[in-house]
């Protein structure tokens, strides 16, 4: 960690900073921050290089700017906030966290299946990881 950029190797700090970077040929970060409804359109540049946190209440608003799943950034919010045990803590009190994402994959998933709820067996665990090359 660098002396005042004690949220830097975050995963929310790098994935704003690549976010920015693929909205960049539609969107300023000046009109992200605007947006997001940030006052200074600079709070991006806080928040990407890890000089400061995201703060909860902004998830929504920040979301929709970054054109990304209000979810997903929550999660990375979450994490940065308080670590992995906050985020353990909070799926384990409200269950997890789905993305909008991860909802299609389980609507096709009960489609395919009939809703059947099939049990995740070897094969199909095997055929899952081959889609995403693993």
């Amino acid at each position: 960690m660098k002396f005042g950029k004690p949220y830097q190797d975050s995963r929310l700090a790098e994935f704003l900073d690549r976010r920015i970077l693929e909205l960049s040929p539609r969107k300023s970060q000046k009109e992200i921050a605007v947006q997001a409804g940030f006052r200074t359109p600079n709070i991006l540049s806080m928040l990407k290089t890890g000089t400061t946190k995201v703060p909860i209440d902004r998830v929504p608003a920040l979301a929709k700017a970054l054109e990304c799943d209000m979810r997903f950034l929550f999660m990375l919010a979450l994490e940065q906030l308080g670590g992995s045990m906050t985020v353990s803590a909070i799926n384990e009190i409200v269950g997890t966290i789905v993305t909008e994402n991860e909802v299609v994959w389980l609507k096709e998933l009960r489609d395919a299946s009939n809703g059947s709820d099939p049990r995740f067996t070897q094969r199909a665990r095997a055929a899952l990881r081959a889609i995403f090359g693993k």
